[in-house]
């Protein structure tokens, strides 16, 4: 997998702020959005399932949260949401590891916002197990309880399956939004093909187009009834 850089997650930052929104509330395939060439499994159900790809250091997923935790919210329970940190540093990756490690220790939605806060309003770079392990401890976790899940069999392994998992959805940027397993949009991508989005605009036309493919998914559940 190719390395992320900042200037795959900042693509956006050219745009003028007082430019009109386009609003891509019925985007194209190979557009606003691809489809995988191998749909990945998803959960059975009336719910359609909804991916972030991210990562801590990354300032687009950074300026993304706010907007797209609304939007999570107001889904209620149309959807699931899950979150995937892409390995930066391969299965050596810290950063996944201590989103992994909170995610088993079910802290990752009352902690996640702070990791984003550490790295990007208090400038703190969490690139080594030891300032992970400092960071838990001054959030409130047990050390030895963060210790044991951070060295635990079942999140290293998790962490060494990253890479794959990351290619079978075909991401290459962050942050990247995976719908039904199917569909898969960033917004890279998003304004790419509609250069006339004010950055501001950005993260809220993104969401329209993962509104769309969320209907587009429930569309084909529908129509795959027997």
């Amino acid at each position: 997998m190719r390395t992320l850089t900042l200037a795959v997650c900042f693509i956006f930052c050219s745009f003028i702020a007082n430019l009109a929104l386009a609003t891509p509330t019925d985007p194209a395939n190979d557009k606003e959005y691809i489809t995988l060439k191998t749909p990945q499994p998803v959960p059975e159900g009336k719910k359609i399932e909804v991916i972030e790809f991210f990562m801590y250091h990354c300032p687009a997923c950074n300026m993304l949260d706010a907007p797209l935790s609304e939007w999570v919210k107001k889904q209620g329970d149309n959807i699931i949401f899950k979150r995937i940190h892409v390995p930066h540093k391969g299965s050596n990756d810290v950063e996944s590891h201590l989103f992994l490690t909170l995610q088993a220790m079910n802290k990752e939605d009352a902690l996640h916002k702070e990791v984003l806060n550490t790295w990007h309003e208090k400038h703190i770079q969490l690139l080594t197990d030891d300032k992970n392990v400092d960071w838990a401890v001054k959030n409130g976790i047990d050390k030895n309880k963060f210790l044991e899940t951070y060295n635990s069999f079942a999140v290293v392994s998790k962490l060494k399956d990253l890479t794959r998992v990351i290619a079978s959805y075909q991401v290459e940027s962050t942050p990247t939004i995976v719908v039904d397993g199917r569909y898969q949009t960033n917004m890279a991508r998003v304004s790419e093909n509609n250069p006339d989005i004010a950055r501001d605009k950005l993260a809220e036309a993104t969401l329209q187009v993962v509104n769309a493919l969320i209907e587009k998914a429930r569309t084909n559940k529908v129509a795959e009834k027997p």
